[in-house]
């Protein structure tokens, strides 16, 4: 795949999926996977100027996305990675402040999770490309300044189980993208802003990407 296309119709994310990240934000850690869904509308490639609702307090999650290439539904663990096409860099972008205010409220988080632009991601690379998933290193720079930098040897649960927990709920089409969770050290993202990310196999580059930062003022009640 040369380009990105949005050819599936969800992104599934999974929170806390790195225990010092639930920590860092005062969450539990989960006993299972914990999922939502943001909408394929927040998509933003690589090299777009993303605009962020000015008046929210937005903050970065760099993750390594996986690529669905095939229908799973209710798949066993030991099948999972054979629905695996590729990989993929995302920035879950939060707006902080609506979804502390939906936890406390006992809201859903879509508002916060849901904004355009709301998923910068890149071109997707095979899942040949990466031998071993579970051994890579993600970070992201914010002008110049490492914020994020992890690797997915923490992960709380591994891909085959999140493919196979997310297929018994909800089947996955080709297209479709498992956020898989962020690594600690996220924080705040303001216009003028200039975000990079990468990730990192075996010692080599694999996937990046660069993103300038605008605001613009969202004309309705958050």
């Amino acid at each position: 795949m040369s380009s990105f296309r949005t050819v599936g119709r969800k992104i599934v994310a999974i929170g806390r999926n790195f225990a010092d990240h639930a920590k860092e934000l005062g969450n539990a850690v989960p006993s299972k996977p914990m999922l939502f869904l943001k909408p394929t509308s927040s998509y933003a490639v690589n090299g777009k100027t993303i605009e962020i609702p000015s008046q929210c307090d937005v903050h970065h999650e760099v993750e390594l996305g996986v690529v669905i290439g095939q229908t799973a539904r209710r798949v066993s663990e030991a099948d999972a990675m054979k629905h695996v096409a590729g990989y993929t860099l995302a920035i879950d972008m939060t707006a902080r402040d609506l979804q502390n205010a939906a936890k406390k409220a006992g809201h859903p988080w879509s508002v916060a999770k849901g904004f355009d632009d709301f998923t910068p991601i890149t071109d997707m690379v095979s899942a040949e490309t990466i031998k071993d998933p579970h051994n890579v290193r993600l970070w992201l720079k914010i002008n110049g300044e490492t914020k994020q930098d992890g690797t997915t040897q923490d992960f709380i649960f591994g891909i085959p189980r999140l493919i196979s927990h997310v297929s018994q709920i909800m089947t996955l089409e080709e297209g479709d993208v498992i956020l898989t969770g962020t690594p600690k050290g996220v924080g705040p993202v303001r216009p003028g802003d200039h975000l990079e990310a990468a990730i990192e196999s075996e010692g080599e580059q694999v996937l990046h990407g660069e993103w300038n930062v605008a605001g613009r003022h969202v004309d309705a009640e958050l």
